[in-house]
């Protein structure tokens, strides 16, 4: 983006540290204005350097079309992001920075490093060179006025401060890790200005299944790999994923239950629980299933038979036995559907402070194509408080890039038409 010098000399905050904030920094300090970063942590970035410590997941290489289906019911307002800032832009951007980017064997994109620590100091590095100034454990309290002019107030170490921008990115998060600076506060400020907010909710996030204190105990921390969930919802729309999640003290948890998050918790949400079949063998038919389970097995227990025949062992046999009715076991039929269709009944999301994102958060309605608050001029919101969600797989990340990237964008246009709008009532009023 090239330097629009008619806005040297005017300044924009952006408040929040995490990708969608420092994404749009960036394009503001691109833009020639000068830009403030203010964050109530220590430093900035925390949630994404959590985020990266199993691997940099940055986003995927699927095509554009299965892409967008990951946001659901607002794929039409993430779309436009992406058309303007998606998945190959953010690899170019991050090989901009010396970061280079591969394609796992999932189609997830990751740093060839595998690691988020090395590109948040190459941004940090370039966006403090372009004169960004960064204001850490500054929490956002709201606004004051006076005169007529409303002042962004912060709760600092030091006390109480106030700053005056022409214009504010908000990119403050949802409520998912509170730990790490996303708590969700800002919902408040904003409700007391009219804004628009659907309730935060839980996303990318585990369930209450209410296990027995004997597989609890056994299982907890076990992880069930090569499996298929199956879900159908109240309108008979049925989702299938194949994937694998961890046992949990109280449920469940992992990428597999995380795809299929949003649904499971609008079921719970309605009728008290959701019921996910757990095809435990997906590289069998039914009918060989039943076959090798109705062999003969000699003197052989159910359990060793089940292994050696069906590869049903470990955590696999121990969900059968916990799910499953004890009289399946006397029945190759019933048995062998059990194993092809085990029924878990989730009762409960886990709380949104565990999850790994959260749903919810300000209306696109509230705002113009720019992601500005219609009612609030100069105000933009940016990244994981907009009312958006995605499953985890770079889908999560990419989309706050770009809308940051995009509130960014926004700011500049709004700034240089009131600029024009400024000068041309000066002028007018000169020819009076």
């Amino acid at each position: 983006m090239k330097n629009i010098s008619g806005l040297r000399g005017h300044s924009v905050a952006v408040i929040g540290g995490g990708p969608s904030g420092l994404m749009a920094a960036e394009t503001l300090m691109q833009g020639g204005v000068q830009v403030d970063v203010y964050d109530a942590m220590p430093s900035v970035g925390r949630k994404f350097l959590l985020a990266g410590k199993g691997g940099m997941n940055l986003t995927h290489s699927e095509a554009t079309e299965p892409f967008l289906s990951r946001y659901g019911a607002r794929r039409s307002r993430i779309a436009p992001l992406l058309d303007a800032f998606g998945p190959q832009s953010l690899r170019d951007w991050a090989h901009g920075l010396g970061i280079d980017t591969f394609v796992g064997s999932s189609g997830r994109v990751f740093p060839t490093d595998m690691k988020a620590a090395p590109l948040l100091r190459a941004w940090l590095h370039r966006l403090r060179a372009g004169g960004v100034r960064f204001h850490m454990r500054h929490r956002w309290i709201g606004w004051s006025e006076s005169n007529g002019i409303r002042h962004l107030q912060f709760s600092t170490p030091e006390g109480e401060r106030s700053a005056d921008t022409d214009a504010v990115v908000l990119a403050l998060g949802g409520a998912s890790w509170p730990r790490l600076g996303s708590d969700g506060a800002w919902t408040s400020l904003l409700a007391q200005q009219g804004v628009s907010i659907a309730p935060l909710q839980p996303a990318n996030c585990g369930f209450d299944v209410g296990w027995s204190e004997h597989f609890r105990t056994r299982f907890a921390g076990h992880p069930v790999k090569a499996v298929i969930a199956g879900f159908t919802d109240r309108t008979d729309c049925t989702i299938r994923r194949q994937g694998e999640f961890v046992i949990t003290e109280s449920g469940v948890e992992g990428s597999l239950m995380y795809a299929l998050s949003a649904p499971l918790r609008n079921e719970i949400a309605a009728t008290g629980s959701a019921v996910v079949f757990l095809d435990l063998a997906p590289g069998k038919e039914l009918q060989r299933v039943v076959d090798d389970i109705s062999h003969p097995r000699g003197s052989r227990s159910m359990s060793s038979h089940l292994q050696s025949r069906v590869g049903i062992a470990g955590v696999k046999a121990g969900l059968l036995r916990e799910l499953a009715p004890a009289e399946a076991y006397a029945d190759p039929v019933r048995l062998g559907a059990a194993v092809k269709a085990l029924p878990l009944r989730l009762v409960a999301a886990r709380p949104v402070e565990e999850a790994i994102s959260s749903a919810g958060g300000v209306a696109f309605e509230s705002l113009d194509e720019k992601l500005m608050i219609q009612s609030m001029p100069g105000v933009f919101c940016a990244g994981e408080m907009l009312d958006w969600e995605a499953p985890t797989g770079g889908y999560l990340l990419t989309a706050c890039f770009a809308s940051g990237r995009s509130a960014g964008a926004g700011v500049l246009t709004w700034l240089e038409r009131n600029i024009h709008i400024a000068g041309a009532e000066s002028e007018n009023s000169g020819l009076r």
